[in-house]
């Protein structure tokens, strides 16, 4: 940010304006006290420091004594009115000073958080182009649109609305939402998001979602739902907070009255008292934790990646076992045409019969016979779906079945065929003609791009390989188990025992995440360390039983994940470590030397404003990890069913 943006976001905040304030008493007074000027001069000045840097924290640690808990802000308040009392204004008022400037970066690091959820919002339009029954067109707001509303998008405009595109082709820029650094190029049937941007072509976009469940709105209110949390060494900080500050003044009272006791002068032993006050507390470690957290929790949420709390933040960097679904989250989760056995010239006789069913079995067929070139008849009739077996219809004078091998019935010429299919893992489909088997369908479910390598990314980053579990048959899932290097597999399972498997490595110790996509896979997702949806189905009941969300729907980001909640982590150490030792430091020389009032503030404020900034370096664009590229792979397998 350039310097002169960075200072207009600071001054709009009311604690940089006081702080301003403060700080332009404070310096007037101390030129006046310098020149020798009668107090009558210098005096108010001081006082209105006192009063403008420091009437919002005296007034929020009154308010948490009257709850009975003690404040670190009161703690500063009375150190400073302390030293006043003693004649020391000045270095009452530099810790004034410093301690509402330290004030006013913590509002300013907090509000760059903020921002990056308000600019998550700001990514999409407020007006969109609606199209009109006969093809007009009128501007509406964005709030007025509903699900089943078209809209025109025309080159180099934002999108409006998710949704998907009913007609056009053209490349779209989504990193805003997804961190994809090249345009994906879009046609009719595929998605698009609000907030991202139309590069070439006209889209015309029928709205899925309404404004306020877009991609965009979800992520905005998730991020900030997860800063409204606290993260576990957060609420541990605090529970310590509360005891070691009433520590702090029972240590203060007796700094003060243990000299003064022994025959100390008053204005000795009080300066001492006030010093230790003011470098003992631990405003400093108290900003250790979240900061960090919460400035990953939105560069996650930048990158399409939804992450519910920092608790959950902190729960993904201590991850040591992860556990994945193999339909929709391995594998792309819609069947293919692999290959024909038998007779191929019977393809465009089945996809003529399977033309007019909505199964993805059906689609899989008619697509494969048309991205081969193959010639599909037009003539369809007396078309019938039979649930569970397959379907029938006459092609040009042919009855043609296409279904389950099983329930159909195989020639013993065929079965073969069909023994080779399955123990590859595809799917085997029949074509009959005239009540004969003709062929056999190799139909297969694609693995996701870069499934193998995310795979290996994964076992390179837990104490445990990576487990596959699945509800599939155990052919088809040692076969996407040894194609992307998954030792463990365990198939066949129903829901229950996806849970089982959970917590079984919970008893062994681990902390697993479980990765799914469908209802099915929620149980799992709940009853693991760390649920993670990927996004694409967009369950209502699996984003909800998940701690994250994938809206980018891409394997390769689970690791980029890890690696930023354990990047938080060692931010957040390192600011605890920081903070202690500051502290100690300046705790040590003021018991056993003469620690400088000033000296002792300058410390003690610095090291607040250090880990707070700190913190805030994960919110730089660099702080994703950079996810290597991977290439698309279009293998193997999933046994899908008419069921």
């Amino acid at each position: 940010m350039a310097i002169g943006g960075w200072w207009r976001s600071a001054v709009r905040l009311a604690e940089a304006r006081w702080a301003l304030a403060s700080l332009a008493f404070f310096v007037v007074a101390a030129l006046a006290q310098l020149a020798d000027a009668p107090v009558w001069m210098w005096g108010p000045l001081y006082a209105a420091c006192y009063l403008t840097g420091g009437w919002e924290p005296a007034l929020t640690g009154l308010r948490a004594l009257r709850e009975r808990t003690l404040d670190v802000d009161l703690l500063m308040i009375v150190a400073a009115a302390g030293a006043a009392a003693i004649g020391q204004v000045f270095d009452g008022g530099l810790l004034i000073v410093i301690f509402a400037t330290s004030g006013a970066l913590e509002a300013w690091a907090t509000e760059r958080t903020e921002s990056s959820v308000r600019g998550l919002l700001e990514l999409a339009p407020q007006r969109a182009r609606r199209v009109l029954p006969g093809d007009g067109e009128e501007e509406v707001d964005v709030v007025d649109l509903r699900v089943g509303d078209e809209v025109l998008v025309r080159p180099g405009e934002t999108i409006s609305a998710d949704g998907t595109v009913v007609d056009g082709a053209g490349e779209v820029d989504q990193a805003s939402i997804t961190g994809e650094p090249l345009p994906a190029a879009k046609a009719a049937g595929d998605d698009v998001y609000a907030g991202t941007v139309n590069g070439t072509g006209a889209l015309r976009v029928r709205v899925s979602r309404e404004a306020g469940e877009s991609v965009v709105a979800r992520i905005a209110v998730l991020v900030e739902q997860a800063a409204a949390t606290t993260a576990r060494t957060q609420r541990s900080v605090e529970t310590i907070e509360q005891r070691y500050s009433v520590g702090v003044v029972v240590a203060t009272v007796a700094i003060f009255a243990i000299p003064l006791w022994s025959g100390e002068e008053l204005r000795g032993a009080l300066l001492r008292a006030m010093t230790f006050m003011i470098v003992a507390s631990p405003c400093a470690v108290v900003l250790a934790t979240m900061p960090p957290l919460l400035a990953a929790i939105a560069t996650a949420g930048r990158h399409g990646v939804l992450v519910k709390s920092a608790r959950v933040m902190e729960d993904l960097a201590t991850v040591d076992a992860v556990a994945l679904d193999k339909t929709g989250t391995l594998t792309e989760g819609r069947p293919e045409l692999a290959s024909v056995r038998g007779d191929a010239a019977v393809l465009g006789l089945a996809a003529a019969a399977e033309g007019p069913s909505e199964h993805p079995l059906a689609r899989a067929v008619v697509a494969g016979a048309r991205s081969r070139g193959v010639r599909v008849p037009s003539h369809v009739s007396d078309f019938a779906a039979e649930p569970g077996r397959g379907v029938r219809a006459v092609v040009e004078g042919h009855v043609v079945r296409v279904g389950s091998p099983a329930l159909l019935g195989v020639s013993p010429a065929l079965r073969p065929l069909v023994d080779d299919v399955e123990a590859e893992g595809h799917t085997a489909v029949v074509v009959l003609v005239d009540d004969h088997p003709r062929a056999v369908l190799a139909l297969t479910d694609a693995l996701r791009p870069g499934a193998r390598a995310t795979v290996a990314d994964l076992a390179a980053r837990t104490a445990e390989a990576p487990v596959l579990l699945t509800g599939d048959n155990p052919r088809t899932a040692a076969r996407i188990a040894d194609t992307v290097g998954i030792a463990d597999r365990r198939a066949g399972l129903l829901p229950a025992g996806k849970v089982a498997a959970i917590e079984e490595h919970h008893a062994a110790g681990r902390r697993v995440m479980a990765v799914g996509d469908g209802i099915n896979d929620a149980p799992a997702l709940a009853a693991a360390h760390v649920g993670v949806a990927m996004g694409r189905a967009g369950a209502d009941l699996t984003l909800q039983a998940a701690d994250v969300v994938v809206v980018r729907d891409e394997l390769a980001t689970l690791p980029a994940l890890i690696d930023l909640a354990r990047r938080a982590r060692r931010v957040v150490v390192a600011n605890l470590v920081i903070a202690g030792s500051i502290i100690t430091g300046l705790v040590v020389w003021d018991l056993v030397g003469t620690l400088p009032l000033p000296l002792g503030v300058a410390g003690h404020e610095g090291s607040t404003v250090l880990v707070a900034l700190n913190g805030l370096r994960l919110l730089r664009s660099g702080a994703w990890p950079r996810r290597r590229p991977v290439a698309a792979t279009r293998t193997e397998p999933s046994v899908f069913s008419r069921t």
